[in-house]
């Protein structure tokens, strides 16, 4: 069920989970500064987001973007006085993207009759984040520090994670799903699994029990445990695929079935193999 404020979920730790998407935004307070995870689809939405925040704390707030898919970030226009955290490749893929994406979604809902929507993510403006990091990074927010961490090639090229490592908490942005399967349209599914695991290696994260994926329930570090073994079997049977010399979407699909992912998952998952092969 939807979240409607936030929700504490460890000492100064909160997740706030629309319905919309079942997007989950986190917040980190420490005495300084408290760190917000993700601002949601458009500026109205970043702007309910923050409203939200200054009902659980008056600090100065930052931001980090886990990755620039629209539902994650064009929010940013509610922040643009904020220091915008992500990884370089976030800011690039935006900066290359955005728009497309805008298109896409403004399309999308106005072929399911919600105008209003339409209209506030058309007129959204896209901010981009503008304190960009390529390795892990230490944010102090005063009497606690976050971790931003990245662990490789996964959801896409760019995914950063936020550990809270003196409470046990990450934020995976869709390196993690819970409820649905792991998206694969701009995913890079050879290499996914390594990087959950690698992720989940790190000392700010190793320890962590409280995962909290980019949209569904917070998990456990068993159920991040068992995802990262689906997608290797996912890997290991496409790449046999191509070393077999397979070339076709349904030969990588009928290869894969019963690993516990939906056929359009694999199906998007062999598309997205083959694209990266050439």
């Amino acid at each position: 069920m939807a979240e409607v404020t936030f929700r504490q979920i460890a000492t100064g730790v909160y997740v706030r989970r629309h319905e919309e998407l079942n997007l989950n935004c986190g917040l980190v307070v420490g005495e300084q500064r408290a760190l917000l995870v993700d601002t949601r689809s458009f500026h109205e939405h970043g702007m309910e987001l923050l409203a939200a925040v200054r009902e659980v704390t008056d600090r100065e707030v930052v931001v980090v973007n886990t990755h620039a898919h629209y539902d994650h970030c064009f929010g940013n226009s509610a922040f643009r006085d904020s220091q915008i955290y992500a990884h370089v490749g976030a800011a690039e893929e935006l900066r290359r993207s955005g728009e497309d994406q805008r298109e896409q979604v403004v399309a999308h809902l106005r072929r399911t009759q919600r105008d209003d929507m339409a209209n506030a993510m058309a007129a959204t403006e896209i901010v981009l984040p503008f304190y960009l990091v390529e390795g892990d990074t230490t944010v102090d927010l005063g009497g606690r520090s976050v971790e931003l961490l990245y662990a490789g090639r996964g959801h896409t090229d760019h995914d950063l994670a936020v550990a809270a490592p003196d409470v046990g908490v990450v934020f995976a942005g869709d390196l993690v799903e819970e409820g649905a399967d792991p998206a694969m349209e701009d995913s890079f599914p050879l290499e996914w699994a390594q990087t959950l695991r690698g992720l989940a290696a790190k000392a700010p994260a190793a320890d962590a029990d409280l995962w909290v994926p980019g949209h569904g329930d917070v998990v456990d570090r068993a159920f991040v445990d068992e995802q990262a073994d689906v997608l290797a079997e996912l890997a290991a049977r496409c790449s046999e695929v191509v070393s077999d010399g397979g070339v076709g979407v349904e030969a990588f699909v009928s290869a894969c079935r019963g690993i516990g992912l939906e056929t359009h998952t694999l199906r998007e998952a062999a598309v997205r193999v083959l694209e990266l092969r050439h």
